[in-house]
């Protein structure tokens, strides 16, 4: 697994070795990964043109290849909707980044895909 972290922001989440972990557990060993923390203007702006979304999302996944992908979390968002889950702000962030980790192995959102979500945050000890 090659995952590359990256942040344009100042405050972020720095588990970089859960992160790491999580994405050989669902993207395999062989999986190149960007992770990018971005702010909510930069969010609004790749949802718009990637999307054609006007709104800022707490997370975006891009498939590049069978075996690469990008994943930009946006944490100003994520810290505000992390209120409405029984999760940190941390943990729902790490929450967003297992949802994009299955986008980016082909899950569309489904019971199949939150019940895998279930899954992995007990798997990690996410909370």
């Amino acid at each position: 697994m090659s995952i590359s972290i990256e942040s344009t922001v100042k405050q972020f989440p720095h588990t970089n070795k859960l992160y790491e972990e999580i994405a050989n557990a669902i993207l395999g060993k062989k999986y190149e990964l960007s992770l990018v923390f971005i702010g909510p203007a930069r969010a609004k702006k790749l949802n718009e043109e990637y999307r054609k979304k006007t709104y800022s999302p707490n997370v975006l996944s891009f498939p590049l290849d069978k075996h690469a992908g990008e994943i930009f979390i946006c944490p100003t968002v994520a810290k505000t909707q992390a209120k409405r889950f029984t999760l940190s702000q941390d943990g729902y962030v790490a929450y967003l980044f297992i949802h994009g980790c299955l986008h980016l192995k082909g899950h569309d959102h489904s019971d199949t895909m939150e019940q895998l979500e279930e899954r992995y945050l007990r798997r990690f000890g996410i909370t």
